[in-house]
């Protein structure tokens, strides 16, 4: 089996966030640079359906094998960013075939069950498989915790496998 095309959706509206490193540090733990798409560098265009740029970011996430969908934790969910742009995909259909991986931080465990109860449900609903479960990691401590490195040990596999029967677009 070729490489699987990972991408990562940052849905954190501030460029070059710590949601974005943890999405990133995620895809190369999958074995793969991945490409990263940040919904903050599209500001207005998000709310243009014909935009050019927005349009390209949509085909980029639907031809993915793995999406890495991450946000922050705002107000105990994600953020209304990360909503709007995948309110572009219809329900059920929209990333048939992709595997989805939910993945949120925030500033304490409080909200660990985030990912799993809000941002899961949104990606099961637009059509992906979320074969392993969802990861929330601590914002200032993820990079030394060990907590990704464990997620990954335990559900690599499980995601990488669930690549295998999609067909190519």
């Amino acid at each position: 089996m070729s490489e699987a095309r990972i991408v990562a959706l940052v849905g954190n509206p501030k460029p070059g966030s710590r949601t974005r490193d943890a999405a990133e540090r995620l895809a190369r733990g999958l074995g793969s640079e991945g490409s990263v798409i940040e919904l903050s560098e599209f500001g207005a265009a998000l709310l243009d359906w014909t935009d050019a740029r927005v349009r390209a970011a949509i085909d980029t996430v639907a031809e993915a094998d793995v999406l890495i969908v991450a946000s922050p934790t705002f107000k105990a969910t994600y953020t209304g960013l990360l909503k709007l742009f995948l309110e572009r995909f219809p329900g059920q259909t929209g990333l048939a075939g992709v595997v989805g991986i939910p993945l949120m931080l925030g500033a304490a465990p409080t909200h660990a069950m985030a990912p799993e109860v809000h941002l899961k449900p949104l990606l099961v609903e637009i059509g992906t498989t979320c074969p392993a479960p969802s990861l929330y990691l601590i914002d200032s401590t993820y990079r030394d915790d060990g907590v990704l490195e464990a997620w990954l040990d335990r559900w690599r596999a499980v995601v990488l496998r669930g690549v295998g029967g999609r067909e190519r677009p």
